[in-house]
């Protein structure tokens, strides 16, 4: 018997090329159905979604959600309840010397999806804050590789890659002496590095020359230094370049990380993210990345088609931590989906750089269902 059936929805899957009004149907915390009509038992819980987006649960693929664990963290569940994601992809916020808090205290509790990247600096991101902001790459003496591959293999079953964050403000002096020790490790375990780049030094181009198919580099549409549009206009070389060798690049807004100019620049090439992700942090949450839907919205009213966001959210990143599973609704895969309305209005929203940009419609997430349970971002509906 299905247990729960979303009914009359706009579901919107683009791991099976799916745009079409369904009724989506889940038993056993799994996906069993997606189809019209579908018939509802005694035991159905049956939830009316017509006029309203069913998509597969969104991925988050750039989240820190090491809460009480690391400065920076903030609640994976309150993170889910508000932005619609079904799974967040925590980038880095432990390494190998408080992993196992994370594990044991946040990550196996916690009834939201958790995926690590493993962070290549011994105590993870241990200095991010409003008033104290210490990169943990600016001291290769907390650099171990042996830790670092020893704790990605004792959980082979969490880690989804190596995170390494470059740039004056992470790694200081280092330059680009920490993506190389990245992708050391990296190449041992056979896993893909997400790489963060702040200021110079190192350069786009360093970074970019190295990086290897499959590896994601976050931030993408950074503003300038290290933006990744030629002034006079297009894409730069090295940014093609890494696309054409299967370097994936996510968006990873934040708190610094995010300029409508350089989106503007890139849509207007031609040049899309493969994934959209917030970057949500303790300096994030609140403005002026706020959480994923609101960055999805950006892309709505910046002119990029409702599918590829949704792809961007949901097929892309679960292929970029290798999770062919996640992201989609094909039936028999983990029962996540993300209902969504499309609201119109007069909205403002605003980039790193201070920019403000009216839009006329923005994403709402209207409920989650996780393991085939429906959520609510209000508790006392769940």
């Amino acid at each position: 018997m299905t247990d729960l059936i979303l009914r009359g929805g706009r579901v919107i899957d683009p791991s099976q090329g799916i745009d079409k009004l369904a009724d989506v149907g889940f038993t056993a915390g799994k996906v069993s159905a997606v189809s019209a009509n579908l018939a509802s038992g005694p035991g159905t819980r049956v939830r009316d979604v017509t006029g309203l987006i069913v998509t597969p649960g969104l991925i988050d693929l750039h989240t820190h959600v090491y809460w009480g664990g690391t400065s920076l963290g903030v609640d994976a569940v309150e993170v889910a309840r508000r932005s619609g994601a079904t799974t967040c992809v925590d980038a880095g916020s432990a390494g190998p010397g408080n992993f196992h808090g994370f594990r044991r205290h946040v990550i196996e509790p916690s009834p939201v999806r958790i995926l690590p990247f493993l962070n290549l600096s011994f105590p993870g991101i241990y200095a991010f804050s409003a008033t104290v902001m210490v990169g943990e790459c600016a001291d290769l003496r907390l650099l171990d590789l042996h830790e670092c591959r020893r704790v990605a293999e004792e959980n082979r079953d969490l880690v989804v890659g190596i995170k390494v964050r470059v740039g004056h403000g992470a790694s200081g002096t280092s330059g680009i002496a920490p993506l190389d020790m990245a992708l050391e490790v990296a190449e041992e375990m056979g896993l893909p590095v997400m790489a963060h780049l702040d200021d110079p030094p190192p350069t786009r181009r360093e970074v970019l020359t190295r990086l290897r198919k499959g590896d994601v580099l976050t931030h993408c549409f950074r503003p300038f230094p290290n933006a990744p549009y030629s002034p006079g206009g297009g894409v730069r070389e090295e940014v093609l370049e890494a696309r054409g060798r299967g370097v994936l690049f996510d968006i990873g807004h934040g708190g610094g990380s995010f300029g409508f100019g350089t989106t503007r620049a890139m849509l207007g090439a031609g040049f899309l993210p493969d994934c959209i992700s917030s970057d949500v942090h303790c300096l994030s949450i609140d403005g002026p990345a706020f959480d994923l839907i609101v960055t999805m919205s950006k892309f709505l009213c910046l002119g990029m088609e409702l599918p590829a966001i949704v792809r961007a959210a949901t097929a892309a990143p679960a292929s970029a931590i290798r999770c062919p599973n996640l992201g989609t609704l094909k039936i028999g895969n983990p029962g996540d989906a993300t209902v969504i309305a499309i609201e119109d209005g007069e909205f403002i929203y605003h980039d790193v750089t201070g920019e403000m940009m009216p839009g006329n419609r923005r994403l709402v997430s209207r409920g989650i269902v996780i393991n085939g349970t429906w959520w609510h971002p209000n508790a006392a509906n769940a």
